[in-house]
């Protein structure tokens, strides 16, 4: 296996820790700015859409570019970006460079995948990609939990300090490291969204941006549900992410390995459903039971909920891919800038959740949108079903 792997799987850690560790920066961003929590929120949507409309758009203008000098100039804004975060005066300013991070986090995930591709021969393609998305993984699990035990310690800016530290240091290797050279190559916008419009990947689409809604209407607020809802302390939340974590990487491995024994469309079905139950658990478990309960039973739910949560990706990746394999990069495109699109609703509905109620209503809420995902799922096999004729 090529070492360089392992540095574009570096950067891939170090720009999804960002993502994902500043759900529970959130109350401390609020008090600091002097706002509400949901309002906070919109540093989530706004990264979100940023990435899910952005990153087609800034892959089709770099398709051409020398993969090697996108890679660097994505890292150098994305340093960039988080300096300015944690030197930010006033909430706008922070808003804004989490855009100019998501924008950069977004083109360097897809041109890191086409580096690695390059990187090695036609058999260990599969395997070259996996290596870097597993930095993603790895920030699920490690990365968002130690960012957020920065927080604990040095702030919500040391967080954004740190952050910048580990992508400069990311940038350096792959500097040293990844050759000149390699060119991509560029597919028109059009293209892509031909792709969209096949039979079949538009309700795959839709699945995958209601999954995510569910998901990150809790998640994005995962720290007022433990604080008010279970009655834990700011602590707590590197506890919680890790648990998370702990659960992303078994649901991520065991999706895989389940969508290809028994079925993506199964997988994907029995993910949506169990992910709506633990929804459910979430809202159920501050409501009815006292804090000192339900801070550690939200705290033990993080581990199950990451499992079934995050079995979803690669079962649904499987399934777009099986349905165009001669267009796989531009539909799992696609469905990345779908699971975008979803984590930024999802922000929107909690932080409306959060406006007009309480953290213990996140879940129910939450709940209904992998319902209606699974109805989508079922409907499609229903579809698919072959008709018998009639005996004459």
């Amino acid at each position: 296996m090529d070492k360089r792997l392992f540095w574009l799987a570096l950067g891939s850690f170090t720009i999804s820790t960002e993502g994902f560790v500043i759900s529970s920066l959130l109350p401390d961003i609020a008090a600091d700015a002097g706002i509400s929590i949901p309002l906070a929120g919109t540093l989530i949507t706004a990264f979100a859409l940023a990435y899910a409309i952005g990153t087609p758009i800034l892959a089709t203008l770099t398709g051409e570019w020398d993969r090697r000098r996108v890679i660097l100039w994505t890292l150098v804004f994305f340093v960039i970006g988080n300096i300015a975060a944690a030197l930010s005066s006033s909430f706008e300013l922070l808003l804004i460079a989490r855009i100019v991070m998501a924008l950069s986090s977004g083109l360097f995930a897809a041109t890191a995948q086409g580096t690695a591709v390059a990187l090695v021969d036609d058999h260990h393609r599969a395997r070259a990609i996996a290596v870097v998305v597993g930095g993603t993984t790895v920030a699920v699990a490690l990365g968002a939990p130690l960012g957020a035990l920065v927080a604990t310690v040095a702030g919500w800016r040391g967080t954004f300090f740190a952050i910048a530290g580990l992508g400069a240091l990311a940038g350096a290797i792959l500097w040293y490291r990844l050759p000149r050279g390699i060119v991509g190559t560029r597919l028109p916008l059009k293209r892509r969204l031909a792709a969209a419009l096949r039979p079949g990947v538009m309700p795959i689409l839709l699945t995958t941006v209601l999954a995510l809604i569910g998901a990150f209407t809790v998640f994005a607020y995962v720290a007022p549900l433990a604080i008010e809802g279970g009655g834990l302390s700011q602590i707590a939340l590197p506890g919680m992410l890790l648990a998370f974590g702990v659960g992303a990487v078994i649901g991520n491995i065991g999706g895989g390995q389940a969508a290809d024994r028994f079925g993506a469309t199964h997988t994907v079905g029995w993910s949506l459903a169990l992910s709506a139950g633990m929804l459910v658990l979430l809202s159920v478990i501050p409501t009815f039971l006292p804090h000192h309960i339900a801070g550690p039973a939200l705290m033990a739910m993080m581990v199950p909920w990451g499992i079934v949560g995050w079995a979803f990706p690669p079962a649904q990746a499987s399934r777009i891919i099986k349905l165009a394999p001669d267009a796989a990069p531009i539909v799992l495109s696609l469905n990345a800038s779908a699971l975008y699109l979803g984590v930024a609703l999802g922000a929107m509905v909690g932080g409306a959740v959060l406006r007009y109620g309480a953290p213990a209503d996140l879940g129910l809420v939450a709940a209904i949108f992998p319902i209606i995902g699974l109805g989508i799922v079922v409907a499609g096999r229903w579809a698919a079903r072959p008709v018998e004729m009639p005996a004459e």
